[in-house]
C-alpha cells in the first residue's frame, strides 16, 4: 500500500514523493529502512545504527596546518605563554571557545576569553581587539568560528608580535589571512581526506584541535611526570549543543558528535548547561531537538541582545550560584528577543509579500536589531521557501544582515562573490546561511546582483521541491513505539531529517487556532482512533487555512512528524503537521 501512494498536490501545493525508493515497505526494519533512506550503505548499517566517536574520528593530521597548531599550543603550554581565544558572539563560537577554554585549564593555562559585542564590534576579530589582546599580555590568540575572512584584523595582529591561530569553518577566499595556522576543512587548498568534513562546525574543529594538542604533549612526555592526560571525551556536550545549533549537517563524524554528547550531557557533567536546562524548563535528558530549539536560543540570546560573553561564562563556570544567575539572565533575555523578533518578523512578512516571485527574498528596514536579523530570514525562507536575507540599516546608511538559504542554493559562495563585486563592506559565511555588512545605498545593488545570480539555481532548486515521506501509517500506529523506533536512528537535524510519516485518511475535529496562528486538531480514523496534530505558524497560510475549513465529513492525509505527547504522557504520542492532502 506504502509504495503505491502518492500526492500530486497538497494544501501546500506540492506533490509528496517517498525519499527512498524502498520507502514504505513493511519488509525491512522501520530504523534500517530510515537509515538508508538517508544514505547509508547496507554494509554500513551497523556502524550508523549506534554512531560512535572512534568509527568516524580521521586523524586530524589529516588537515592543513592542524599539526603546526598543535606544536604551538604546546609550546605555549610548555613556557608559561598567555594564551588568548577570540570567539564569535553565536554558540557556535561560544562552545569552542568553552571547549578550548576548558581543555586549557585542565592543562595548567588559564586563557585569556574575548567575545566581540555584536552591536559595537561586529562579526569576527578586529584589529584593535587582536593588538588590545597583545597588550595586555598574550603570547597566541586562537580564533574559534571567526578569522577566514578577517585580512586586515590578522595582519595588524601580525605587526603587533601576536601569534594567532584561525580555528573556523567557514567558506575561504583564494587566499589566507596572514597567520601562524589555518584551520578550515573548508580551505581552498584542503586535502580531500580534510575537505570530507567541510560540514563539521566550529567546535568539532576545535574537538580535533583538541585531540592533537594533547596527542603531541603526550610524544613530548608532557604528561610523564605524573601529570594526569585531562580526558576530553567529557566535552563532547559542548560539541553537540554547538553542532546542532549551527545547523550543521548531522552526517558521519557530527552524528558521532551529538550522539555521544547527547550521552554526556545527560550525567550533567557541566554545570552550566545543567543550570541552563532548568531555566528552559526542561524535566528530563535534553534530546537533539532541544540543542537547536531551547538550550541554543538562549544562549544566542546573550549575543543577539545582551551580553556577548554570557554563553561562555555559563559553560565553563564551576560556581553553581553564578551559573544559576546567568542561566536565568540568559532565559530573561531570551524573552526579551523572542519580542524583538516577532515585531522585526512583522515588518519583514509585509515587505516580503511583494517579492514572493524574486529568487531571493532581501528585505530592510531602520532601525531593526541586527541581533534577530537570522531568525527572522528563517522564518522568511520558510513561508516563502526562497533564499531570504533581512538587513538592519543603521544610521550611518551602513546595513548589516543575515541570510539563510534552501537546499540547492549555496548562499555563502553568492554572498562572497558579492563580496569580490565590491558590493558588500564584508561578507561570508556558508552554503545554508550568511551574514553581509552593506554600504549606504548599496542595497538596491545587492538585491538586483543575488537575484540574477541565483535566478537559475533557485528555479531549479523549486522545481525539484517536494515534500519526501519515509513511512505511512494508520491513525492507530501514531503511539509511543513509534518514536521510540524513530529515535533510535537519530539524532536528526540538517542533512539528517527527522522522518517524515504520512498518515490517514483521517477527519479533523476540534480543529481551532492556538498560540501565536498554531493550528491545532483532533485527527480520527476510519476505525475511531485518533491523535492529536498541530501545525505551526500555519493559521494565515493555505495549510492551516485548509484545515480549519474542513467540514465534518472531509478526509486528510497529513504529514509531518511523530512526537511524544508530554502533556498527556504514558503511551501517546502526537504529530507535528508539514502538509496535508485531501484524500
Amino acid at each position: 500500500m506504502g509504495l503505491m501512494f502518492s500526492v500530486e498536490k497538497s494544501l501546500k501545493g506540492q506533490p509528496w514523493h517517498w525519499r527512498h525508493p524502498g520507502a514504505g515497505s513493511l519488509e525491512r526494519d522501520l530504523v534500517d529502512q530510515l537509515l538508508i533512506a538517508r544514505g547509508v550503505d547496507e554494509q554500513d548499517l551497523p556502524r550508523q545504527r549506534e554512531p560512535r566517536i572512534r568509527d568516524f574520528l580521521p586523524d586530524p593530521s589529516v588537515f592543513k596546518d592542524m599539526d603546526q597548531a598543535a606544536e604551538r599550543i604546546a609550546d605555549a603550554l610548555e613556557k608559561g605563554e598567555k594564551i588568548a581565544l577570540f570567539g564569535d558572539y553565536d554558540v557556535d563560537g561560544a562552545t569552542s571557545a568553552a571547549l578550548l577554554a576548558l581543555l586549557l585549564r585542565r592543562l595548567g593555562n588559564e586563557p585569556m576569553l574575548y567575545i566581540p559585542d555584536r552591536l559595537m564590534e561586529g562579526y569576527g576579530p578586529s584589529g584593535a581587539a587582536l593588538v588590545k589582546l597583545r597588550e595586555q599580555g598574550a603570547d597566541l590568540a586562537i580564533t574559534v568560528d571567526c578569522g577566514a575572512q578577517a585580512f586586515d584584523a590578522l595582519e595588524e595582529a601580525a605587526q603587533a608580535g601576536l601569534d594567532v591561530i584561525v580555528c573556523d569553518h567557514h567558506q575561504c577566499s583564494t587566499r589566507l589571512p596572514v597567520a601562524h595556522s589555518v584551520i578550515n576543512p573548508n580551505r581552498l587548498d584542503e586535502s580531500e581526506e580534510g575537505a570530507a568534513h567541510g560540514h563539521l562546525a566550529a567546535v568539532g574543529m576545535a574537538f580535533l584541535l583538541g585531540v592533537a594538542l594533547l596527542r603531541v604533549l603526550r610524544a613530548r612526555g608532557f604528561f610523564a611526570s605524573g601529570r594526569e592526560e585531562p580526558p576530553i571525551i567529557d566535552l563532547l556536550d559542548l560539541v553537540a549543543l554547538g553542532t546542532v545549533a549551527d545547523v550543521a549537517k548531522l552526517r558521519t563524524l557530527n552524528r558521532a558528535f551529538v550522539t555521544q554528547g547527547l550521552k554526556i550531557m545527560a550525567q550533567g557533567r557541566n554545570m552550566g548547561l545543567v543550570a541552563l536546562g532548568r531555566a528552559a524548563r526542561l524535566n528530563r535528558a535534553p534530546q537533539s531537538r532541544d540543542l537547536g530549539f531551547a538550550l541554543g536560543p538562549r544562549i544566542n540570546a546573550g549575543g543577539r541582545v545582551g551580553k556577548a560573553d554570557l554563553g561562555v561564562r555559563l559553560l565553563t563556570t564551576t560556581d553553581p550560584a553564578e551559573a544559576d544567575a546567568i542561566a536565568a539572565q540568559l532565559d530573561s533575555l531570551n524573552e526579551e528577543r523572542r519580542a524583538i523578533e516577532q515585531a522585526v518578523t512583522e515588518a519583514a512578512m509585509a515587505q516580503a509579500e511583494s517579492q514572493g516571485s524574486a529568487s531571493i527574498i532581501l528585505v530592510s528596514g531602520p532601525g531593526w536589531h541586527p541581533g534577530v536579523v537570522g531568525i527572522v530570514a528563517s522564518r522568511l525562507k520558510e513561508r516563502f521557501h526562497r533564499p531570504a536575507l533581512v538587513i538592519a540599516e543603521e544610521e550611518d546608511g551602513k546595513g548589516k544582515g543575515s541570510g539563510r538559504s534552501i537546499s540547492g542554493v549555496d548562499l555563502g559562495a553568492a554572498v562572497l562573490a558579492a563580496k569580490d563585486e565590491g558590493l558588500l563592506i564584508a561578507g561570508g559565511g556558508h552554503a545554508m546561511a550568511a551574514g553581509v555588512t552593506v554600504p549606504p545605498g548599496g542595497i538596491g545593488a545587492l538585491r538586483d546582483y543575488l537575484d540574477q545570480r541565483l535566478a537559475e539555481v533557485v528555479e531549479q532548486a523549486l522545481g525539484e521541491r517536494a515534500l519526501l515521506l519515509d513511512a505511512l501509517l494508520s491513525p492507530g500506529g501514531v503511539a509511543g513505539e513509534l518514536c521510540d523506533k524513530i529515535e533510535a536512528a537519530g539524532p536528526f537535524g540538517a542533512g539528517w531529517p527527522a522522518p517524515r510519516i504520512a498518515v490517514g485518511p483521517v477527519r479533523l475535529h476540534q480543529t481551532g487556532i492556538v498560540g501565536n496562528g498554531h493550528v491545532r486538531t483532533i485527527a480520527i480514523g476510519e476505525d475511531g482512533r485518533s491523535f492529536k496534530a498541530i501545525a505551526f505558524r500555519a493559521a494565515d497560510l493555505p495549510l492551516g487555512q485548509g484545515m480549519l475549513a474542513a467540514g465534518p465529513d472531509q478526509r486528510f492525509y497529513l504529514a509531518g512528524t511523530i512526537k511524544r505527547d508530554e502533556w498527556t504522557g504514558g503511551n501517546a504520542a502526537e504529530m507535528h503537521i508539514e502538509d496535508a492532502a485531501i484524500a
